[in-house]
């Protein structure tokens, strides 16, 4: 077998292999041979079929197997023996398959990049902490009963907290434009679901009144053709309804599945919910932070087959999170939607391993151990769910995964410049920035 291997840019080989013919004549040879002792054809006793008869009936097939199967076969014994590692699947292009002539092709494919990492040292780092207070709580609390609360229809003007039963349709230079327009569409007041200013104008409004919105989109509005336009909108207020909101007691406790029976037992578990979602959003914002930093520090390519790949993934993930069933196919979701997230996952994914693999750092059973135990601990019966994780194989690998992100975390805060500051609960829970 003869391997040429061409670097066409930085991520891309071409490799060319040419496999003898006598390898392919002799692997179809046998498998005809094996098909005039074993295939039934009419006129002839069963192993008694000449071999010209069984080539000329079952030779094509044969050869177009034994091809496929050299193909798959030369193409990873020549990458073991350039000591080359792609990154995906290759394209293969056929430049000679004829019948007793050595059998050629060429393979293109992406390797991955070469990663130099660059010193960590002089990243300046801000680790955040917070604590959930008094103040915090109740207005969790409260939020607890406004979502439980029950509406009554009113005939009075609305007010903040009310909830808007409305038809609307907006304008931009007296056009009406594509998304601008619902009906019998819900909406509380002070949610700030609405672009600024749409809410506070129906404040007083009633049920029966027509109101004219005037609105100015924001300039990060997702929308690009609408950023920054100022819009009138034509509202109808259908209905006006205010919330009751719900007793503190035993049933409204139940209708989160805690265990509390009464309130104080209730602030107890809703303060641990609520740090336990603190620490993740603190641990995530951190995380983000590094990882951003690393990659800002270490630019490389990466190869679009990977991409491509985490970006079937993302689609797949978006589907599921809006209920999409078997029905929907992720491939209508626009590539573009997602390329840049998967581009820098994939990068975060390719740095992280290279800093995992230049400081030998491995995830000790006793930190896996620990973080499924913390896990699990969220769950009412703890054990159950910890021998869950160590009888499935994928989930204790999952588990392993993020533990090695954390040990990759720590190694890079060690050398970094971290500084710290306190920050609200509020702002503390808040996503990271992209």
């Amino acid at each position: 077998m003869q391997v040429s291997v061409e670097t066409t840019s930085v991520l891309e080989r071409q490799m060319t292999i040419t496999v003898p013919a006598e390898r392919i004549e002799s692997d179809v040879n046998k498998r005809v041979q094996q098909a005039a002792r074993t295939q039934r054809l009419d006129g002839f006793r069963p192993g008694k079929v000449p071999m010209k008869v069984a080539k000329q009936r079952f030779g094509a097939g044969i050869r177009q197997d034994v091809i496929s199967e050299v193909l798959q076969q030369s193409f990873y014994e020549a990458v073991q023996q350039e000591k080359i590692t792609p990154a995906g699947g290759p394209q293969i292009e056929f430049k000679n398959d004829k019948d007793g002539e050595d059998f050629q092709f060429v393979a293109t494919f992406e390797v991955y990049p070469e990663v130099t990492l660059a010193d960590f040292s002089a990243v300046e780092i801000d680790k955040q902490s917070s604590e959930v207070k008094d103040a915090d709580l109740e207005q969790m609390i409260d939020t607890l009963r406004k979502q439980q609360a029950n509406w009554t229809e009113v005939e009075h003007a609305s007010v903040d907290g009310d909830r808007l039963k409305i038809d609307f349709e907006g304008f931009i230079d007296g056009e009406a434009f594509e998304g601008g327009k619902a009906e019998g569409m819900d909406l509380v007041l002070g949610s700030n679901s609405m672009i600024p200013g749409f809410e506070d104008a129906l404040i007083g409004a009633k049920a029966g009144d027509e109101v004219e919105v005037k609105a100015t989109f924001p300039e990060d509005y997702h929308a690009e053709n609408l950023k920054g336009k100022e819009a009138s909108f034509n509202v109808k207020v259908l209905s006006v309804s205010t919330p009751e909101l719900p007793e503190l007691n035993e049933e409204f406790f139940g209708k989160f599945g805690l265990e509390a029976t009464d309130l104080e037992s209730f602030k107890v578990e809703v303060r641990s919910n609520m740090e336990r979602e603190m620490k993740n959003a603190l641990k995530m914002k951190l995380k983000d932070q590094v990882f951003t930093q690393l990659v800002d520090l270490n630019g490389i390519e990466v190869p679009s087959a990977l991409v491509d790949s985490e970006i079937d993934n993302l689609r797949k993930q978006a589907v599921q999170r809006f209920g999409g069933g078997a029905e929907i196919d992720p491939n209508m979701l626009p590539k573009e939607m997602f390329e840049d997230q998967a581009k820098r996952r994939v990068t975060v994914g390719l740095l992280v391993q290279e800093v995992i693999k230049a400081n030998e750092i491995k995830a000790d059973d006793a930190r896996v151990r620990s973080t499924i135990e913390e896990m699990a601990s969220t769950y009412q019966e703890p054990q159950e769910v910890i021998d869950w994780y160590y009888s499935n194989d994928e989930m204790l690998n999952q588990v392993k995964s993020l533990v090695l992100e954390d040990l990759v975390i720590d190694h890079l805060l060690s050398s970094a410049k971290v500084s710290e500051s306190v920050v609200a609960y509020e702002d503390a829970i808040k996503p990271a920035q992209q």
